[in-house]
């Protein structure tokens, strides 16, 4: 059985996210959905809220998991029994992070793959950045996110206060 691991922050999980996963998990056993507790940037989302979002997003396919890290990638595929670490690529301009990505895994865990699917065109624009921008300024982000992620954003927003938002637009 292969098991692949698709890691990310997901604040929050959006269409472009979900294309990837549903995508790779056709190609593997089973998919992890790895959820890195403690990311390097301003998150909007605390870590269980970000499960909640994806395990709903995911419910109905059943080779697909959703979990939390606090780990190196590589530490957390290996404890997975992973053999393969999936990414998304959106732009030319993703590729620079990705390929230093994947050297440095590949210096950590020769032993793992680092696979790279491309974005289905109609998702080439969507970032959680962008999504959080859109949804806090009160913009439609309906074909962005699923339902349950727009709630989830309007209820954030509403408990937060747009003048209490910082969005910072990262690679995501």
């Amino acid at each position: 059985m292969t098991t692949a691991i698709y890691p990310g922050t997901f604040d929050p999980i959006h269409n472009g996210h979900i294309d990837i996963a549903t995508r790779a998990a056709k190609l593997f056993d089973h998919l992890i959905v790895a959820v890195y507790e403690r990311p390097g940037k301003s998150i909007l989302f605390s870590v269980e809220e970000r499960l909640e979002m994806a395990r709903k997003a995911f419910e109905h396919y059943s080779n697909i998991s959703v979990e939390s890290y606090a780990t190196l990638t590589v530490d957390f595929a290996r404890s997975k029994k992973a053999s393969v670490i999936v990414r998304g690529l959106r732009v030319i301009s993703d590729f620079e992070l990705e390929f230093q990505m994947a050297l440095i895994n590949k210096k950590l865990a020769p032993d793992i793959e680092f696979l790279c699917l491309m974005t289905s065109q109609e998702y080439a624009f969507l970032s959680s950045s962008i999504v959080k921008e859109v949804a806090a300024l009160g913009g439609c982000v309906d074909s962005m996110v699923p339902p349950h992620v727009r709630e989830a954003l309007q209820r954030k927003f509403k408990e937060l206060g747009r003048d209490k938002i910082t969005i910072i637009s990262l690679r995501d």
